[in-house]
């Protein structure tokens, strides 16, 4: 497993990989777990050269204090990876390296899918991501980058930002790894007490349900009776329950047949906050 912390030396040993046309990219931030490996699996299935990037990228944090406390595992992340296959290649740059001059961040016009859910909650939060996704398949140029589906929102920003900066590369969506009480994976979880990890699997639980509800509620009604739900848990807290279809991400006001359907969720269990989604049809 090769590790580097400079894009220098990524770039001289990339220069021996990029006419082959087939080098899969997963971009992190680190605190891996069984979602990422997941990623990371998909990755070396479909390319002969993987790239796995281990970055906690400050400009999409809108939050200081969120920053500071997001886990930072890299022997744990190495380890991890080094069991997956000794022939990925690791980029783990400090933020220097990335942005000399200090964070800089660069504005985009997402079409409005930066505007509901997270962008309402999260200000300059998918200008922060565009920033450093952009830098990333620029200096790595990969084939095909990988990113999971609990990111829904962000991963339809992503489709969008590689058409704005016009970079050819196929952006690949991977589906939501659970723990075994329903939780989405996620490296926030391991800052939750195990009593509200376990208890936190009642998101999922509501948007199961709340996706039955769909099939013959209005998106008003189904989203109603989520907020109904949390009104009264005790150590759950609902920031926000959207309904959109997927591909503009608009909040849907009359359901079509021949449109998709999916739900979103952010949620506080104590000072942590979750995030996930369902496909409703």
């Amino acid at each position: 497993m090769l590790v580097f912390e400079t894009k220098n030396e990524l770039e001289e040993r990339l220069n021996k990989i990029w006419p082959s046309n087939n080098l899969g990219l997963v971009p992190t931030m680190g605190a891996l777990h069984e979602g990422h490996a997941s990623l990371i699996k998909k990755a070396f299935l479909e390319n002969k050269h993987v790239v796995v990037s281990i970055f906690v990228n400050p400009t999409q944090f809108n939050n200081e204090e969120d920053l500071k406390k997001y886990p930072k595992t890299l022997s744990a992340d190495l380890e991890l990876i080094k069991s997956l296959s000794k022939d990925i290649i690791v980029f783990a740059p400090k933020i220097n390296e990335i942005y000399a001059d200090g964070p800089i961040l660069k504005k985009y016009d997402f079409d409005g899918l930066d505007k509901v859910m997270e962008g309402e909650f999260r200000e300059d939060h998918f200008n922060g991501v565009g920033t450093i996704v952009a830098l990333l398949l620029k200096l790595i140029k990969p084939t095909r980058a990988y990113f999971g589906e609990k990111d829904f929102q962000q991963l339809r920003i992503i489709q969008k930002l590689t058409v704005l900066e016009n970079i050819p590369v196929e952006i690949i969506g991977c589906p939501i790894v659970r723990e075994p009480h329903g939780l989405a994976m996620s490296s926030r979880n391991e800052r939750l007490s195990k009593d509200l990890r376990l208890t936190a699997g009642f998101i999922y639980e509501t948007l199961t349900t709340a996706k039955r509800k769909f099939g013959t509620k209005s998106a008003l009604e189904t989203k109603k009776w989520v907020r109904k739900m949390f009104k009264n848990h005790e150590k759950l807290n609902l920031e926000y329950i959207e309904i959109t279809d997927v591909t503009s991400l608009t909040p849907v006001k009359r359901k079509s047949n021949n449109k998709k359907y999916r739900a979103f969720i952010a949620v506080y269990a104590g000072d942590i906050r979750l995030i996930d989604n369902v496909a409703l049809n």
